[in-house]
C-alpha cells in the first residue's frame, strides 16, 4: 500500500505490506521484499518502516527484508490501549513478531531506539537471533533517552503536552534543528519521507497516545540489563555499524561494548549522524552484506 497522504506515506521500495496480529499488542504492519537468509529491521523513535527504504533496495536481491513499522511515534496502525509500550514491553514486541511470524536464524538490525529494543529483545528471547546488528543506538554506557531528547519522558506524562510540543514539527525548518532531527540525519532527506516522521502523532490522537507511552516510560535500566545479559550469555556475532561523527552516541561506547561481548565488531560508516540508514544507506547495506554474506547457491547439476 503507498499512499500520497503525508503522514501515511510508505515507499514502494519497503515491498509488501502486511500486518500482524499479537495478543499482547494488538496489529503491527509490517514490509517484506526479498529472499534469502532474514534481516529483519527496527527504526527508533519519530521514525518508521521508511528510514529502511534504500538499506532494503540495495540488499533484498540476496536477503528476504522484514521491516517492522512500531508504535513509535511515526506508525500508522496504532496499537490496542492497554498494549505495554515500555522498554520491555516493546522489547517483547519485536521478539514477539519474530515468533508470531516464525522467523528463524535471523540477523536483527535496530537503530536509534529501535536498536535499544532489539538489545532487549535479544537478550530476553535469544533463540530466534542468530546476529545482531547495531547502528548507533543506546548501549550500556548511554541513558535512555540520550540528551538532548531526555526531557521527553517528562513532557510525555501528558499526552496533550506532548502533542503540543510536537505542533512546532510541522514546521520542515524547525525538523532541523538540534532539538528535532538536527543531530540524527547529516544530510537533507525527501519532503515526503520527513512528512511521514513528524506527522503522524499530529493526525491521529491514538498514534499521540501511543507515543506518549513509549516516551514517558522510557528509562535507562532496562537498556542496560539487557546489555549485561547480553554480555554476560550472547556468543553470537555483532556488528556495531557506527558514525565516527555521531552527535549523540559516542562510537567510544560502541567500541567499549563491543570488546565486551564474545564476538562482536565495530565498523565506521563515515559522512553519517544517528540515522545511518538516512545519511549512507549503500554503505550500511554493504557493510552488513559483508559481514554476514549470503551462502552461495548450490551448483547446477
Amino acid at each position: 500500500m503507498t499512499s500520497t497522504t503525508p503522514h501515511l506515506w510508505r515507499s514502494d521500495l519497503l515491498g509488501a505490506l502486511h500486518t500482524v496480529e499479537l495478543a499482547s499488542h494488538g496489529r503491527l504492519e509490517y514490509f517484506e521484499r526479498g529472499a534469502g537468509p532474514t534481516l529483519v529491521f527496527a527504526h527508533g523513535w519519530l521514525a518508521n518502516a521508511n528510514l529502511w527504504r534504500s538499506v532494503v533496495d540495495a540488499l533484498a536481491e540476496d536477503f528476504r527484508c522484514v521491516v517492522l513499522d512500531l508504535p513509535l511515534g511515526a506508525h500508522r496502525t496504532p496499537l490496542a490501549p492497554d498494549a505495554d509500550l515500555t522498554p520491555t514491553g516493546c522489547g517483547a514486541l519485536i521478539a514477539g513478531v519474530l515468533d508470531a511470524l516464525d522467523l528463524h536464524d535471523v540477523t536483527l538490525v535496530g537503530n536509534d531506539s529501535g536498536g535499544a529494543y532489539s538489545q532487549i529483545a535479544t537478550a530476553g528471547h535469544p533463540e530466534r537471533v542468530a546476529r545482531l546488528v547495531l547502528n548507533s543506538c543506546e548501549t550500556p554506557y548511554d541513558a535512555f533517552p540520550p540528551p538532548p531528547f531526555d526531557g521527553l519522558p517528562a513532557v510525555a506524562r501528558d499526552s496533550a503536552a506532548l502533542g503540543q510540543l510536537f505542533e512546532a514539527l510541522r514546521d520542515r525548518t524547525v525538523r532541523a534543528a538540534p532539538v528535532a532531527f538536527g543531530l540524527l540525519i547529516k544530510h537533507p532527506i525527501d519532503d515526503l519521507v520527513s512528512d511521514s516522521y513528524a506527522l503522524p502523532c499530529l493526525a491521529n490522537l491514538d498514534v499521540l497516545r501511543d507515543t506518549a507511552k513509549v516516551m514517558s516510560s522510557a528509562e535507562s535500566t532496562p537498556v542496560h540489563a539487557a546489555g549485561a545479559e547480553l554480555i554476560a550469555r550472547f556468543d553470537r556475532p555483532v556488528l556495531f555499524a557506527w558514525g565516527p561523527e555521531d552527535q549523540i552516541f559516542p562510537i567510544a561506547h560502541a567500541q567499549r561494548y563491543a570488546a565486551a561481548l564474545a564476538d562482536a565488531q565495530v565498523i565506521p560508516i563515515t559522512d553519517a549522524y544517528s540515522f545511518t540508514p538516512e545519511d549512507q544507506p549503500a554503505a550500511l547495506a554493504d557493510e552488513i552484506r559483508r559481514c554476514f554474506p549470503p551462502a552461495p547457491a548450490p551448483p547446477l547439476r
